[in-house]
């Protein structure tokens, strides 16, 4: 089993910029990959960033540029580096790691999830 926390969520203006943590903790070594998702209320989950082990990443098209994800190994860490936040980033931001390679991230909602952290960004 892994527990996964988030934090760094919170309220900002368009253009603005958060940071999220996300740590892991517990049998992390059948873990191939990790990142970020997001739901808006009404919306399905989808991927924003996933991160490998090695440090290869992907990103949606729509944070491309914007957003920057990154991993401390020695910490069972990822984060998730939000700049020129817009209104559509609103959502609730949750982090997950999974024993699948990177490429399932944007086809399968599994593996281990945080509880989530709400991100508003106010226009």
């Amino acid at each position: 089993q892994v527990q996964v926390v988030e934090s760094g969520g919170g309220l900002v203006q368009a253009g603005g910029s958060l940071r999220l943590s996300c740590a892991a903790s517990g049998n992390m070594f059948s873990i191939k990959s990790m990142g970020w998702y997001r739901q808006a209320p009404g919306k399905q989950r989808d991927l924003v960033a996933g991160i490998t082990n090695g440090g290869s990443t992907n990103y949606a098209d729509s944070v491309k540029g914007r957003f920057t994800i990154s991993r401390d190994n020695a910490k069972n860490t990822v984060y998730l580096q939000m700049n020129s936040l817009k209104s559509e980033d609103t959502a609730v931001y949750y982090c997950n790691f999974r024993d699948l390679n990177i490429e399932s991230m944007s086809r399968v909602l599994t593996g281990y999830w945080g509880q989530g952290t709400q991100v508003t960004v106010s226009s």
